[in-house]
This record gives structure tokens, sequence and C-alpha cells, in this order.
């Protein structure tokens, strides 16, 4: 199975939320998914975003990585160091975040390793609403 890799960085600002929509739609248009599918990864990037522009304290960049093979979108979102926030405050938009992206994405899962704390989304073709 092949894959593809497409990196895209943009500044933590809110007007770049519909590059990063109409980046990840547009990327599961090509291998097939359904209007609804391509809807829930609109969703589910753009939740991303906001959640990666929250938890970065000096403001920066939002990276994305997105995986695109014959029948599945993984999207790798790095979402900053939530060290200098209150525990409580970061605990609840994780929550909030993970409840919106498992109901749009097959998977939803925070993940840490050598490029920092990161959150990882899968979505395969004909898996309709992400369950």
């Amino acid at each position: 199975m092949e894959q593809d890799h497409i990196t895209l960085t943009v500044p933590a600002k809110s007007e770049y939320a519909k590059t990063v929509r109409m980046t990840a739609s547009a990327l599961v248009s090509r291998i097939g998914m359904s209007y609804d599918e391509v809807d829930d990864v609109r969703m589910a990037a753009d939740e991303a975003f906001i959640y990666a522009v929250e938890s970065l304290s000096d403001g920066g960049d939002v990276r994305f990585e997105f995986t695109v093979s014959d029948d599945e979108l993984t999207i790798d979102v790095a979402v900053g160091d939530q060290q200098t926030e209150d525990d409580e405050d970061a605990e609840r938009r994780a929550s909030y975040a993970t409840f919106i992206l498992e109901s749009v994405c097959d998977s939803a899962e925070f993940a840490s390793d050598e490029r920092g704390p990161h959150l990882r989304l899968r979505k395969r073709v004909g898996s309709g609403d992400g369950n």
C-alpha cells in the first residue's frame, strides 16, 4: 500500500483554520470518501486546529502531518506543551476535544514521542460517521 505524506505548517491564528480544513478535505476527496466522511474530516481538522492553537503557550505555528493511503487518512497534529496551564483547564479542553474527535474519526488519541505531544486522528473510507 502506497502512502503519501503531506506536511502543512500554519501560524497559530484563527484565519488559517480554513486552510487546514480545505487541505484535509481535498486530501480525502481524492481517496473516495463520501460527502459525509469528507465533512467529518473537515470537522476533525478544524477541532484539532482549535485545540492546538489553544494549547500553544507562545503562539507560534501549528504543524499538521497528513498521511494518505488508498483507504485512510491519518492526521498528526503537534499540540504544544501544556505544562504552563492550569491542569484542570487543560484536562477539560482535552476531554472536550476527544469527545468531538471520537465522534467523527475512527480513532483519536493523544500521544507523546520524540516529536513532542501530538494528536493522532484516523479516518477510513467507508467508515461513515466514525463509529
